[in-house]
């Protein structure tokens, strides 16, 4: 960045910012077949948390962690049988908007073991606050 001291760098503003958790493996019981009500499986969930921009001043307290955004998914997989990969969509998604500046949210939930032939089955939510 020719011309620009550090300074200046930290005191620019982005327009947006996304949090992004990618390819988080949990293991739950989901799904409406009898089987799946005894046995996890593993799921794979994505987090994409678009969060009011804001000064942060490289300060954590500031920012949403992307540690609080995994364990709650993980609390969230670990929470009883759940029918439908929608359904845990949905509640990651709400609880991901619950975080302080939270704007809006994409959750992408991925059953890959379901069948031989497809890398992965599932739904991808939006929601806005």
């Amino acid at each position: 960045m020719a011309g620009f001291t550090l300074r200046q760098m930290s005191r620019s503003v982005a327009d947006s910012r996304t949090l992004l958790v990618q390819g988080l493996e949990v293991e739950c019981l989901i799904g409406v077949h009898r089987h799946e009500r005894s046995s996890v499986q593993r799921v794979l969930v994505d987090v994409e948390l678009e969060v009011e921009p804001n000064r942060h001043g490289d300060d954590l307290k500031r920012v949403v962690s992307y540690e609080d955004v995994v364990v709650a998914v993980r609390r969230l997989a670990a929470d009883g049988h759940i029918q439908l990969v929608e359904t845990l969509a949905d509640r990651v998604a709400t609880c991901c908007l619950g975080f302080d500046g939270a704007v809006s949210v994409h959750v992408t939930v991925l059953k890959p073991d379901v069948l031989p032939d497809v890398a992965a089955l599932g739904v991808r939510v939006r929601q806005t606050r």
